[in-house]
């Protein structure tokens, strides 16, 4: 088993790369609270070394995103460009217009479909396909309460588009569930699903255009390092990349990689990684300069 190299912080190798591909939720905030030091640490790198995407699979759009991180008191400087799971779906949604689309998601989510001319079916006797952004009420709702409904999807042989490959993320001190999970269930049940999010291929083709803008130049991907919390999206989508990464170790699995001695075990972040079939070049709790 690879074991990660534990990094003192983001300094340690900062040098090493023109251009980070960067996760928001769990790396930079909470969903309640950003992180002062991840944001000086993003900060840091773009104005000494290079450029930061932010690259997230929250379904909405990019300026929505922006939105959310100007709330939640993240600095402009601590990034350059923003690109969402919902920007590469949004490619996806518009191949399938007019629809009409079944629509699974909380109402903050709509703008994933301004524009683009889809018709809304009422559910999956008159859909030609669904569209997920994750549950209704993400607060109170777990997968479950969609199977019976889902396994009606299924049943005639509907697509799944889902604009938020994350299974759970934390908000504030818990896990909720988002549309990773709710697709999760859907293939289960022997039904199509389709993702342009991490760790598939649209949501980094997208990044690298951003980061050969920002560089003007092509991207040298030797030079890219890839930062995220989440092992079957950012870490895997890396790997699939071939792209370098940080494994932030800390944020959805809680204390699972912290040793005895209350810093980081690369033994037991290996373990976490290696569950899913993956690997990490560099790992640390939380992102720090």
């Amino acid at each position: 088993m690879t074991l990660p190299h534990a990094l003192n912080g983001l300094s340690d190798i900062a040098a090493d790369y023109d251009l980070l591909l960067c996760d928001v939720w769990g790396v930079i905030h909470n969903g309640r609270e950003s992180w002062p030091d991840a944001c000086e640490a993003l900060s840091r790198f773009n104005r000494d070394h290079g450029h930061v995407v932010l690259i997230s699979n929250s379904p909405r759009p990019a300026p929505g995103v922006v939105t959310q991180l100007d709330a939640l008191d993240v600095p402009r400087d601590s990034w350059r460009a923003v690109v969402t799971s919902g920007d590469a779906t949004r490619h996806e949604l518009a191949k399938r217009a007019p629809g009409p689309a079944w629509i699974i998601g909380p109402d903050r989510d709509w703008p994933l479909y301004e524009g683009l001319g889809l018709q809304v079916a009422k559910g999956a006797a008159d859909a030609a396909f669904i569209s997920v952004t994750g549950p209704v009420d993400d607060e109170t709702e777990t997968p479950e309460d969609y199977r019976e409904r889902l396994s009606a999807g299924v049943a005639r042989g509907l697509e799944l588009i889902c604009a938020n490959p994350d299974r759970v993320v934390q908000r504030g001190d818990r896990l909720i569930y988002c549309g990773g999970s709710l697709a999760d269930l859907y293939e289960s049940l022997g039904g199509r699903v389709t993702m342009a999010g991490k760790p598939f291929d649209p949501i980094y083709g997208l990044a690298m255009a951003e980061g050969e803008r920002l560089l003007g130049r092509p991207v040298d991907r030797s030079r890219v390092l890839c930062i995220g919390d989440g092992v079957v999206t950012d870490v895997l989508g890396a790997n699939k990349q071939a792209l370098d990464c940080l494994f932030i170790a800390q944020g959805i699995h809680g204390d699972a990689a912290r040793g005895p001695d209350g810093r980081l075990d690369p033994a037991r972040a290996a373990e976490l990684l290696k569950a899913e079939t993956t690997w990490a070049r560099y790992a640390a709790l939380d992102l720090a300069w």
